[in-house]
């Protein structure tokens, strides 16, 4: 596989850079297992005390790649990578993320496992699941009403009305907009200040706040049965040939 995913460390920051910038960072099952080997072993890895994402410029990620879904709807394979998920869910290392550019799909509910999220000025958020006739997913669908109130979660997700990166800090999933080119660079500084912390309070501090993970955990696997079964039905396969008729 082509290095679509980059993973360096910088000092005790593991960056994780999504580089596919042809296809705007839509994931791939390889992308998928090989981001959860970098979390689980920045997780083992003492000297790593944050993990930060990053994408392309103009591309944080646009999404699962749709070959995936098709062949899942096939049968093929499953289109969303479950250990990915658990693996984001479970670490106990702060998570930050360089947005900017597209958010979609996988792209903006992966930010709610984050601890620390900056956007550039040209970033958007929007997760058109119920436009493929799937359903949300990564506990989205808990931890999108939690951090952004129920009317802006259904908003987004049900209806997939994008979000603006201003928009994204007044619903709670960026913590700061800044100038596109400026985006990894306050990011990593962010990185690097909270590494800089004393690791153990840290991830104390981080699993009272994020008291809530055995019902993510149940969130996810409850989504994936039904992002399954919908993967299968009438409407996901209509939905499906009309979006491949529109990129004819």
């Amino acid at each position: 596989m082509p290095d679509h995913i980059l993973v360096k460390d910088d000092g005790a920051v593991r960056i994780i850079r999504m580089n596919r910038p042809d296809k705007k960072n839509a994931l791939t099952q390889p992308m998928y297992a090989e981001m959860t080997r970098a979390l689980r072993e920045g997780q083992e890895r003492e000297g790593i005390h944050c993990v930060m994402f990053a994408g392309a410029p103009g591309a944080f990620s646009a999404g699962s790649d749709i070959s995936d879904f098709l062949k899942a709807a096939e049968g093929g394979l499953e289109p969303i990578t479950v250990e990915f998920l658990d693996a984001l869910a479970r670490t106990q290392k702060p998570l930050v993320a360089a947005v900017g550019g597209i958010a979609v799909g996988i792209g903006t509910t992966m930010l709610f496992h984050c601890d620390h999220v900056v956007a550039g000025s040209d970033a958007s958020f929007s997760t058109p699941f119920l436009k493929l006739a799937l359903i949300p997913e990564a506990a989205s669908s808990l931890l999108a009403p939690m951090r952004m109130g129920y009317a802006r979660a259904f908003s987004m997700l049900v209806m997939g009305r994008p979000l603006s990166a201003d928009q994204a800090r007044e619903a709670g999933i960026v913590n700061t907009v800044v100038d596109p080119a400026a985006v990894d660079d306050v990011a990593l500084k962010a990185a690097h200040e909270i590494a800089s912390l004393p690791a153990g309070a840290v991830a104390v501090a981080r699993k009272l706040m994020r008291c809530h993970l055995d019902d993510v955990l149940l969130q996810i696997d409850t989504e994936v049965t039904h992002f399954k079964e919908r993967l299968k039905s009438d409407e996901a396969r209509a939905a499906f040939a009309a979006f491949l008729a529109r990129k004819k």
